[in-house]
């Protein structure tokens, strides 16, 4: 009994655990219901301890809200579909479902050794029929409602892998797997009507009080309103393009209309495909516009390049002003109208663009009022005075903005307009693994939605990777099917759904994950919303984004109760587990297990070559410095990987995985464990006895509970360790027992197995996972004194301690006996004596 024996004790206690089926959640109207969920895992083959530190904050909320007293959903599933799976198809020659399933099933049992209290029953799979058959409904339903649209769009494809691509994985221009220089391709694709629900999305971000503000600013930004003026200028009369007469202009800055000094449009503009032919050099240039990075930040920081038409517009407020008209790389097709008149002096890309092609840069707004203002060697944003701008001069931003629409009105040239950043959800997908969308092309009726007694639409089974592209394509027996409505032959359709569908309700089917339909609308009415949702923040935008439109959609076609439009109450984005890096001196990464940690360096284990050590980093497989939570478990128990992980920092920080930090937590474990097993000799106290032992014990679980309701885990188990020490250093005191097996019940969500082993040992006969959190006395929450600090003529000289109810008159005798109040008034009375109850003591000499 003198050390505490993971190996044994662990797997015990999730049996019992399992027996007494602690974790099955139903649903009890009685009690107050709580669901966490974290970010469920992509089954790529095993998970790394980074991986577990989110599965180990959320258990911690679901044990302790079941002690106290909550009906707790805590549940897990995959997200199973995806590109991984059919490289590794590709690679390995074996067929996805069976890498996929292969994993799920080695990745549960990991999750399992951690000794997390989840409802396994519950789980679900993304790739499983029985799910994306409902997703399917999902998508017929939100077919009849507008949600769905098809429509032509430009997209990223790949050439060789002859799939579209998201500009995430444009890397360099080239497809982030093949390699191969992106095209740019006009594809009809399947669309969820996103941007309908754009206002909402936005304004309903003011009340997500409970998310991170990081987070909620992202997802605003990303929508992204903004209020303009939609506006038509004229084309100068030409040859080139005789047909358009117009150019329509979307713009934030109608005030600096006097600024232009020349107009793009996109490579894509109608204006520009028309023109690709006619202007030298054009074709070219959007060719290579074509195979530009298209993320965000590589579009912001590549150089501004256009090609100059010979067209120009005519100035809507000067007829005899013309400005020129440019294709430039920097306006996209996808944002307002795909055509922007430039004001070089007050917009930097402008400026950029102009200074490239000796294009006027003329200030019209100047910011401390000055009609002499100048531009220096940047563009100057923001508000001011106007100058340079006719009947706009001396107005301020705001009233011009106002003067310039009127007139663009007035004049018919144009209206005001919100626009929103946010582009409609493309889900269309050429790729095998992934959900089938639920329609069929018939030569006669054109695109037709199946019907829902015809689903699921099952992947066929029998398909080849042995060719780039779709095997869906080649899947002859399975394309070709008949049409529900004429019952003439058609061909399904064969891309799949983007994988950000499968996990956008999946929140809401762990509700009732073997239901019929995809909502059991009792089930989803009593657990839904998501009272804490708990992910990494590189999923603040997109994934949070299409759930909360999923949310609403969902409430649209009647699957969710009509108040239920967020899906998740409170979000909390952790941070990362890092670790050191090894790399030997050809340029290979190294495990850690591999490495050989000394005072005078690193080298490998099996044969000494050295090793040079790099910066701590997220844990990525890429770079091989992950740690398998089975070896820890192996040496140490999943307890002290539980412990160090939620004590080492802030839970939204990131933590740095080291070997000290892990014995050190395994080490105080053991601590604990001896002062358990001391414990164990003595008689439980009275439950009146008091003493400095229940006082401290008291005291801790009162800060640790306000501690875990605020995500402050590194500082719930700080207190646990200074109570295991308060408790150590006790001698003489009737209530160390009971003050112990107090501290035992508060450690249990951080270190279930330890602490249900502990309570055992301490005459526990009931499960600590079933049985409550410990209630607080107040009485042992009174400080034993007071402090009270003296101000003597309004400065604090001196301070005195009392008893919490200490009289006015004990008061004022202990500090008129104070030495250094007695030498500031030398032998005199005070003129005044003011003493603020339990606060201060003034004295006025």
């Amino acid at each position: 009994m003198s050390r505490y024996n993971a190996r044994e004790s662990e797997p015990r206690w999730r049996e019992a655990w399992a027996a007494a089926g602690v974790d099955k959640a139903v649903e009890d109207r009685s009690r107050p219901k709580y669901y966490v969920l974290e970010m469920f895992p992509y089954p790529s083959g095993r998970i790394h301890i980074g991986h577990t530190r989110n599965y180990a904050m959320g258990d911690v909320v679901a044990r302790y809200k079941r002690a106290r007293g909550f009906n707790v959903l805590h549940p897990m599933g995959w997200d199973a579909f995806g590109m991984p799976a059919e490289n590794a198809a590709i690679e390995r020659k074996i067929h996805p479902a069976a890498w996929t399933y292969d994993n799920i099933a080695a990745m549960r049992d990991q999750l399992k050794l951690m000794g997390l209290s989840i409802d396994w029953d519950r789980e679900i799979a993304t790739c499983d029929p029985a799910y994306y058959a409902q997703q399917q409904r999902l998508f017929l339903d939100f077919l009849d409602a507008g949600l769905v649209k098809r429509r032509k769009s430009t997209v990223n494809w790949d050439p060789v892998d002859h799939t579209v691509l998201a500009n995430e994985q444009v890397i360099d221009g080239c497809g982030w797997r093949s390699g191969a220089p992106v095209e740019k391709r006009e594809l009809t694709q399947w669309f969820f009507s996103i941007t309908d629900m754009a206002e909402e999305l936005l304004s309903a971000i003011e009340g997500l009080d409970d998310w991170p503000e990081k987070v909620r600013a992202m997802q605003s930004n990303w929508i992204g309103r903004s209020e303009g003026a939609e506006v038509s200028f004229r084309l100068a009369p030409n040859d080139l393009v005789p047909d358009h007469e117009t150019i329509t202009f979307f713009s934030t800055r109608p005030d600096t209309i006097f600024g232009a000094s020349f107009c793009a449009v996109a490579p894509d503009h109608p204006l520009a495909l028309a023109l690709s032919n006619k202007v030298e050099g054009l074709a070219e240039f959007q060719e290579e516009c074509r195979r530009m990075d298209t993320t965000e930040e590589a579009f912001e920081t590549a150089e501004k390049k256009g090609v100059r038409t010979g067209l120009e517009i005519i100035h809507p407020f000067d007829s005899d002003r013309r400005l020129p008209v440019y294709v430039a790389n920097f306006v996209l097709m996808s944002y307002g109208t795909g055509a922007i008149y430039g004001v070089p002096a007050h917009d930097q890309r402008d400026f950029d663009f102009a200074t490239k092609y000796e294009l006027p840069i003329i200030p019209v707004v100047s910011p401390d009022g000055d009609p002499e203002y100048r531009i220096g060697d940047a563009a100057v944003p923001g508000a001011g005075v106007m100058i340079n701008s006719d009947f706009l001069n001396g107005m301020d931003s705001d009233a011009a903005k106002s003067e310039v629409m009127n007139r663009y009105e007035g004049a018919g040239l144009g209206r005001r307009k919100t626009n929103y950043r946010l582009r409609d959800w493309g889900v269309s997908r050429q790729r095998y693994w992934g959900c089938p969308i639920p329609v069929v092309h018939c030569e006669t009726c054109g695109v037709v939605p199946l019907r829902k007694q015809d689903l699921p639409v099952l992947l066929p089974d029998d398909v080849s990777f042995d060719e780039p592209g779709n095997p869906l394509d080649r899947a002859t027996d399975w394309k070709t099917t008949t049409c529900p409505t004429c019952g003439g032959a058609a061909t399904r359709e064969t891309d799949t759904m983007d994988t950000f569908v499968d996990s956008s309700w999946y929140f809401a089917r762990f509700c009732s994950p073997r239901d019929s339909e995809p909502t059991n609308r009792d089930a989803v009415d009593y657990w839904l919303p998501v009272d804490q949702y708990i992910g990494g923040v590189e999923h603040a935008i997109l994934h949070l984004l299409y759930s909360r439109f999923f949310a609403r959609a969902m409430n649209d076609t009647g699957h969710l109760d009509s108040t239920a439009r967020e899906p998740f109450s409170s979000l909390f984005t952790q941070g990362m587990v890092c670790h050191e890096t090894y790399q030997t001196a050809d340029g290979k990464w190294r495990a850690p297990e591999e490495v050989l940690r000394t005072a005078d360096g690193a080298t490998l284990r099996d044969s000494g070559e050295p090793v040079s050590v790099g910066a701590s980093t997220k844990m990525s497989k890429s770079k091989k410095n992950v740690v398998d939570p089975e070896d820890i478990i192996e040496q140490f128990g999943a307890d002290t990987a539980r412990w160090f992980m939620l004590s080492d920092s802030p839970p939204e920080r990131d933590v740095e995985w080291t070997a000290s930090g892990v014995e050190g937590a395994w080490k105080h474990l053991q601590r604990v464990w001896r002062l358990v097993v001391d414990a164990a000799q003595l008689p439980d106290a009275d439950d009146a006895t008091d003493g400095p032992a229940i006082r401290a014990a008291h005291r801790a679980v009162h800060a640790i509970t306000e501690d875990i309701e605020a995500f402050r885990f590194n500082k719930a188990i700080a207190r646990l360790y200074e109570l295991t020490s308060q408790l150590a250093g006790v001698t003489d005191d009737s209530t160390v027992r009971t003050a112990t097996k107090m501290m035992v019940r508060a450690m249990f969500p951080f270190t279930p197995h330890f602490s249900e082993e502990c309570w055992r040992l301490l005459g526990g006969d009931t499960l600590l996972a079933a049985s409550p959190w410990p209630e607080i006395d107040a009485r042992f929450l009174a400080d034993d004194v007071v402090t009270l600090p003296i101000q003597i003529n309004g400065k604090k000289r001196s301070e005195i301690k009392v008893s919490p109810d200490a009289d006015q008159k004990q008061i004022e005798a202990l500090v008129l006996q104070d030495p250094v109040v007695m030498k500031h008034l030398d032998g005199a009375a005070p003129r005044k004596l003011i003493i603020v109850p339990k606060r201060i003591v003034n004295v006025v000499a």
